[in-house]
C-alpha cells in the first residue's frame, strides 16, 4: 500500500511539473540546433508571435473549461479586422475603428453564446456553420480583396513598443490579467469551471449555467476582436483571409497548458505556459526552415498528443 502510495505521489508531481520540463527541454533542444534561439531579438520575436494566439487562447480557455469548443475564432479574428481597416483606410478616427472591430468580434460571440447556451446546438456545429459565415461576410464586405493605406496611427498599436516590448505583447499580459481575475478569483470563474465539470449538478446548485456559457463564448468573440485589431495593424492591412487556421492554435495552446477538453479544468497560467510552448515549437521550426506544410502535420500531432495525454492522466487518477 505504502508503494502505491509512493507511485501515485511521483504520478501526481511529474503531471503538476511535466508542462515546466517541456518547456525547458524544448528551448534546450532549439538552442542547440540554432546558436540565434536564445538571443534577446529572438524571445522578443517569440512573445511578439504568440500574442495573437495568446489572446484568441485566453478565450478560448473559457470556452473549453464549459465543455465546449469555438471554431470561428480564426474567422471572426478576420472579420473584425477588415471592419476596423474600412474605416481607418478612409481617414476615420482610429479610436472608433478599434471600437467597431472590438464590437464586430463581440457581436458574433454573443450570437455564438445564444445558439449555444439558450438554442442548445451543439457548439461544434454552431461555430464550425460562425466559421463559415463570418468568413464568407468578410469575403463579400471586402470584395475578396485586401484594405490597405491604414492611418499610421492605427497600425501603431501593432507595430511600435513601449519599453522595449511590442505593444501587442503588453494587450497580451493585459488579458491573461483579466482571464485570471474572472477565473480564479470570482464566482463567475468558479461556477464556469462548476459548469465544465458537471452541468447537471450546477444547474442543480442553482448556478445558471446558460449564463455561463453565453458569457463564455461572448467573452472569446471579444478576445477575437482584440486579436484582429492588433493583426491588421501589424500588417498594415484589413485582408479577409486573416486568421486563417487560428482556431487550432488556439484550442491546442490551451489544451497544451492544461485545459481539459472534457471541460472542468484549466487555468489561465497553464494556457500561457501552452502558448509558450506552442510558440517555442513554431519558432524553432521556422528557424530551422522547416517546410510550413510539415508545420501543419507538427501541430495536428500535438493536439492528439494533448488529447491523449488528458485522457490517460484522467484514466490513472
Amino acid at each position: 500500500m505504502k508503494n502505491t502510495l509512493t507511485l501515485s505521489g511521483i504520478k501526481k508531481r511529474f503531471s503538476a511539473y511535466s508542462l515546466y520540463m517541456l518547456l525547458f527541454v524544448l528551448m534546450v533542444a532549439v538552442s542547440f540546433a540554432n546558436k540565434n534561439f536564445l538571443s534577446v531579438q529572438n524571445i522578443k520575436n517569440i512573445f511578439q508571435q504568440i500574442s495573437i494566439n495568446g489572446i484568441l487562447a485566453v478565450g478560448m480557455t473559457f470556452v473549453i473549461i464549459t465543455g465546449g469548443i469555438d471554431l470561428s475564432v480564426g474567422s471572426l479574428l478576420g472579420f473584425s479586422g477588415v471592419i476596423a481597416a474600412s474605416l481607418v483606410s478612409g481617414g476615420g478616427n482610429p479610436f472608433y475603428a478599434v471600437l467597431a472591430g472590438i464590437i464586430a468580434g463581440l457581436l458574433f460571440g454573443v450570437i455564438n453564446g445564444l445558439l449555444v447556451a439558450y438554442a442548445k446546438i451543439v457548439p461544434f456545429i454552431v461555430t464550425l456553420g460562425m466559421l463559415s459565415i463570418a468568413r464568407g461576410v468578410t469575403n463579400v464586405y471586402t470584395h475578396g480583396s485586401p484594405i490597405i493605406k491604414l492611418d499610421k496611427r492605427f497600425t501603431a498599436i501593432g507595430q511600435s513598443a513601449f519599453l522595449g516590448i511590442g505593444i501587442p505583447v503588453w494587450i497580451f499580459i493585459g488579458m491573461l490579467i483579466v482571464g485570471f481575475i474572472i477565473l480564479h478569483t470570482t464566482k463567475l470563474g468558479r461556477y464556469t469551471l462548476a459548469v465544465g465539470g458537471n452541468e447537471d449538478a450546477a444547474k442543480t446548485s442553482g448556478i445558471n449555467t446558460a449564463g455561463i456559457k453565453f458569457f463564455a463564448y461572448s467573452f472569446t468573440g471579444f478576445c477575437c476582436g482584440l486579436a484582429g485589431i492588433l493583426m491588421t495593424a501589424k500588417t498594415n492591412a484589413g485582408a479577409p483571409n486573416a486568421g486563417a487556421g487560428y482556431e487550432l492554435d488556439a484550442i491546442a495552446a490551451a489544451i497544451i497548458g492544461g485545459t481539459s477538453p472534457s471541460g472542468g479544468k484549466g487555468t489561465i497560467f497553464g494556457t500561457l505556459l501552452g502558448v509558450l510552448i506552442f510558440g517555442i515549437i513554431q519558432n524553432g521550426l521556422d528557424i530551422l526552415n522547416v517546410s510550413s506544410y510539415i508545420q501543419q502535420v507538427v501541430k495536428g500531432l500535438i493536439i492528439i498528443g494533448a488529447v491523449w495525454a488528458d485522457k490517460a492522466n484522467r484514466s490513472a487518477r
